[in-house]
């Protein structure tokens, strides 16, 4: 070949980088001129067929996928005050195992070679005892409607609460203010009831030492608009003693802090108090539910949805919208639409635990995890609760940098170090697919840097991508509001859609999804690097230093570069020589842009 009809890769372009779209990329390399319109065409049919494999999951899943039956279960799981291993959890696991069987999975123990979707329970010893709440009532002495009643208020009684005798307790209340050591001074509190604000946990040790029989604490947060929900509590809990002197706490409402404290200060600070629960030895249970990948079977994608916890929208919901991705999925296997390459996984369980659990115990199944992604408090409907759906990136530079369009929620994060980040391809991917279901079903689709404390969590501390599907800031979170009516069926059917499709779409990668996938990531890093220019330009002139900002930039072109590089842990199998080029060129568009950022700096 003449060196006058060779060149050295020079770039990619796009015209779309929507995964529903066919796109025309263009890769320069080193062949004849003659050659490179075949290679053109060649690249635009690759993009082609990828972009219409991927528009037929959403087809196949948009069709499937039914939000009224994931919010069916929701209404089933809602109604139970979960806590691991109490009746209302084990209910759920169980609820959640007849609904799996009836769309096709097989108990694995009993599964035949042929059989490739199966589910297991698993059983573990539980070291202390689960507990539940059974009933309720306060009242102040002298009047004839309750402080509060388990009827309406269901998060009222503290997790580990012991239960006071039938008949109820008679007592007086002490207020001690924020529950310092300081605040006890001077009070004598034993033989009473403990009354103050801020953590009931941290108040109940303070209150107990000093031979208080029982606590009532308040501490809503901002967020919850307490003095417009008024009647709301957010479930909480006390320390759990193995020594038989369990006492119990009670978690009050806005309006029942204020009626309370307007009693005490007319001299009518006494209470009767009637409170059942129990306690008891159990099982913790987790289900876990597999379609078996053809060619790599112990490599995965896994879904995880957290059980525990009271409300419906945490985290009914996500045990609903999962429960509908899997039989989704049954639905595709069985009509031959979805022949996965590796395999799916849903798991439902004990938030973290169960997930954390999964990945550390098997040490084979562990190394074979691709991607994770857990689904919390996914069904808001947002015109009542004010929440937004979010996607909780793993940690990029914007958890370092948060600045911008970039927020966290009202949850909350800490500022992480350049460290920390975690380069990959999974949140653009993923940022990508559901913006692509926002587009179709008019569905807002946001983002929040990394802040951690759900089931993704497990997947980063193993070195795994993990993402979180969530919603805030909901002003019912935690709270006795978080009902079924705060609950969309057609939220979830959204989540369930791109969730799904991005695990259809990974386990049955191929080179053209790597392909796609890189050209989405240039055009991704293209659109970050400008607007954290502009950012940069702007915060020079307010005085930060260039080499502050030179590094911001620097961090956000090795992000996008290294994660271009992870792309080839799609494939089972060494990517071609073409595709390694693919990914080369792509990443040589994202240096040479952000060199020409930094340079104008």
């Amino acid at each position: 070949m003449p060196s006058s009809e060779k060149n050295r890769i020079i770039a990619i372009s796009h015209r779309e980088t929507n995964f529903s779209t066919s796109s025309l990329c263009v890769i320069v390399i080193q062949i004849p001129m003659r050659m490179r319109v075949f290679l053109v065409f060649l690249c635009a049919v690759f993009s082609s067929v990828y972009a219409q494999s991927s528009g037929h999951f959403f087809s196949a899943v948009r069709k499937e996928i039914k939000g009224e039956r994931a919010f069916e279960t929701v209404a089933f799981v809602e109604k139970r005050w979960r806590v691991v291993g109490n009746a209302g959890f084990n209910e759920s696991i169980y609820h959640i195992e007849e609904k799996l069987k009836a769309a096709g999975f097989v108990l694995a123990s009993d599964a035949k070679p042929s059989d490739r979707m199966r589910y297991r329970i698993e059983k573990k010893p539980m070291q202390k005892p689960t507990w539940e709440p059974l009933s309720a009532r306060i009242t102040i002495e002298g009047t004839d409607k309750p402080l509060l009643d388990f009827a309406t208020n269901r998060n009222m009684v503290a997790i580990n609460s012991a239960s006071t005798p039938p008949e109820g307790i008679h007592a007086e209340v002490v207020y001690v203010g924020n529950g310092q050591t300081t605040d006890f001074e001077g009070k004598e509190v034993t033989g009473k009831i403990v009354f103050g604000e801020g953590s009931l946990f941290a108040l109940y040790r303070n209150a107990l030492s000093r031979g208080a029989i029982g606590v009532m604490a308040y501490g809503l947060p901002h967020y919850t608009q307490p003095e417009k929900n008024t009647h709301s509590i957010q479930f909480g809990s006390i320390p759990m003693s193995t020594a038989g002197d369990q006492k119990w706490g009670i978690l009050l409402s806005y309006h029942a802090r204020n009626r309370l404290l307007d009693a005490i200060n007319r001299g009518n600070g006494k209470l009767h108090v009637q409170i059942a629960t129990k306690s008891y030895n159990s099982e913790e249970l987790t289900i876990i539910a597999e379609v078996l990948g053809q060619n790599k079977p112990d490599e995965r994608f896994v879904f995880s949805a957290h059980v525990q916890e009271p409300g419906a929208n945490d985290n009914a919901s996500g045990v609903g919208t999962l429960l509908e991705m899997a039989r989704v999925t049954a639905q595709l296997v069985q009509k031959g639409v979805y022949k996965p390459h590796r395999t799916l996984t849903f798991l439902w369980g004990d938030e973290i635990v169960s997930t954390r659990r999964y990945i550390r115990e098997d040490t084979v199944r562990a190394r074979g995890i691709r991607w994770g992604m857990s689904l919390d408090m996914v069904g808001e409907d947002t015109d009542k609760t004010g929440g937004s759906f979010l996607i909780e990136k793993m940690p990029d530079p914007s958890a370092v940098w948060t600045r911008g369009e970039d927020k966290h929620s009202e949850w909350g994060g800490s500022p992480m170090k350049i460290s920390d980040i975690v380069p990959h391809y999974f949140n653009d991917l993923v940022i990508d697919l559901c913006k692509q279901q926002g587009k179709y079903a008019n569905w807002t689709v946001n983002t929040n840097p990394f802040e951690g404390g759900s089931d993704h969590t497990p997947f980063l501390e193993a070195k795994k991508p993990g993402l979180l599907l969530w919603h805030f800031t909901d002003q019912f979170y935690h709270t006795d509001g978080d009902r079924l009516e705060m609950v969309s069926p057609k939220t979830m059917q959204n989540v369930g859609a791109c969730a799904l499709v991005t695990a259809l779409t990974l386990t049955t990668a191929n080179e053209q999804t790597i392909r796609q996938t890189a050209q989405l990531l240039a055009k991704a890093a293209k659109i970050r690097l400008e607007a954290e220019f502009m950012l940069s330009q702007s915060a020079i002139q307010n005085g930060k230093t260039r080499e502050g900002e030179r590094l911001i930039l620097e961090a956000w072109r090795d992000y996008y570069m290294n994660s271009t590089e992870k792309l080839t842990d799609m494939l089972s199998v060494p990517p071609s020589l073409a595709t390694r080029r693919y990914i080369k060129a792509a990443q040589e568009t994202i240096r040479r842009f952000a060199n020409e950022k930094l340079t104008q700096l």
